[in-house]
Formats: C-alpha cells, sequence, structure tokens
C-alpha cells in the first residue's frame, strides 16, 4: 500500500493528514490522539475512526493542524482523516456520506465582513427613532 497524504480545511484551518499501513496509531501535531484531553474536540476527531471500525487498526496517521481555532482545527482534522480513510477503503466513502455529508464535503462557510455605518456586528445597522 501506498501513502495517502489529504487535507481538510475549515474557515482559517488546515490540517494535513498522511495515512501509512501500521496498527492503529492517530496523532495530531505529534502528539497522541489518546493524549488529547478528553472533550467535544477529540470526539469529533474520532468520529470517522470509530465508523470506520477494524480498518482503522490497520493504519498510522498523522495529522498536522494549523491556523483557526480549536473547533475549526478538529473539524478540519477529522476532514482530513476522513478524506484518508475513504480513499483508503472505497466502502468507507458511503458510511461516511451516510453519517455526516460534512467528512467528506468541506464547509466553504467564512466569517461575514463587517459593513459601513454598522455598530457592533455585520448586520447590526443603526437605530432608526421616528419622532
Amino acid at each position: 500500500m501506498k501513502t495517502i497524504h489529504n487535507s481538510g480545511t475549515r474557515k482559517e484551518a488546515v490540517a494535513r493528514a498522511t495515512l501509512l499501513p501500521g496498527n492503529g496509531i492517530v496523532r495530531v501535531n505529534s502528539r497522541l490522539l489518546s493524549s488529547l484531553p478528553e472533550n467535544l474536540y477529540r470526539s469529533k476527531i474520532e468520529e470517522p475512526l470509530v465508523l470506520a471500525g477494524d480498518i482503522a487498526k490497520n493504519v498510522n496517521i498523522e495529522v498536522h493542524v494549523a491556523g483557526g481555532g480549536m473547533n475549526s482545527q478538529a473539524e478540519a482534522a477529522r476532514l482530513a482523516i476522513a478524506k484518508s480513510m475513504a480513499q483508503y477503503d472505497k466502502k468507507l466513502k458511503e458510511v461516511y456520506l451516510d453519517y455526516d455529508r460534512a467528512l467528506l464535503v468541506a464547509d466553504v462557510r467564512r466569517k461575514e465582513t463587517h459593513k459601513p455605518n454598522c455598530h457592533g456586528k455585520a448586520r447590526a445597522m443603526r437605530q432608526k427613532s421616528y419622532r
């Protein structure tokens, strides 16, 4: 089996995943996935591995994530891992699409820019007074 490289993005975060034959070791930024704090972000990254089942135990995955916030980094890593696993085993593509399309297709939404004469937020307009 060849090495598989894939990337995933979410907002400003970019994750690059490398999938190699191995025994199920997953590292995110050179840290074992199991050593990451137990929270929502770790469970997001684990989703494609749980859905893959025994197939995930035959490969080692290295993920490097940069940019964005913690949630965006977790979603970018999740996308990169899922794309690599789907390329490794073609049957997983249908499993991922049935579960959640966002596992294989990037979410391209970005933060809306501020408009002139707006106060505080992108869509907040000046208050009108009719007196």
